[in-house]
């Protein structure tokens, strides 16, 4: 898979968090932010937008933010706004605020997954549970887009799809979404 045009990191930080008990972007003074777009950029994304929409606060550069207007309808908005974003991308690494323990090192392992695979489909697993980054190589932009409803993001577009590689990553992070504080 040969690369013509930018790896976008789309980060996903519109929710309201509302089991959290406050936006996520929010979360540890705006850390978990700042280590999810050092993780995307140190990973080897050449551009990183952050989806924004319950709080919209400044983002870390390089960063730059997007504003999901109708996040409340779900994480179907919030992945539209992105992926709208990062139309022209060669790839979309697809993270989300709230697992502030992956690192630059696992996006980097599954971006190369995907790079060498014909689909260019990748997603980090950890002890077989499937997690983020997911990595959805550009053609599959207007197909992952068609496919949003609700508050359901990526996971009916990959789900039996025998393209889309796995690539375990428990040894780098638990890959643990935190929806309490």
């Amino acid at each position: 898979m040969s690369r013509t045009a930018p790896v976008v990191g789309v980060l996903l930080a519109a929710g309201a968090g509302s089991r959290y008990g406050m936006p996520k972007v929010l979360a540890a003074q705006g850390e978990w932010l700042n280590q999810a777009v050092v993780a995307l950029v140190g990973g080897g994304c050449d551009e990183v937008v952050v989806v924004l929409g319950a709080a919209v606060v400044e983002v870390p550069e390089p960063a730059r933010p997007v504003i999901a207007q109708d996040w409340a309808d779900g994480m179907s908005a919030s992945l539209r706004a992105g992926l709208a974003a990062a139309q022209a991308a060669d790839s979309v690494v697809l993270h989300l605020v709230d697992t502030p323990d992956v690192g630059a090192d696992v996006v980097r392992r599954v971006l190369t997954a995907a790079s060498q695979s014909p689909a260019g489909l990748a997603r980090a697993v950890f002890h077989g549970r499937p997690g983020h980054p997911v990595v959805i190589a550009g053609h599959h932009i207007e197909a992952l887009s068609a496919s949003l409803a609700g508050d359901r993001g990526a996971r009916p577009f990959l789900a039996g799809r025998d393209d889309l590689i796995e690539v375990e990553c428990a040894d780098l992070a638990t890959g643990a979404d935190i929806d309490q504080p």
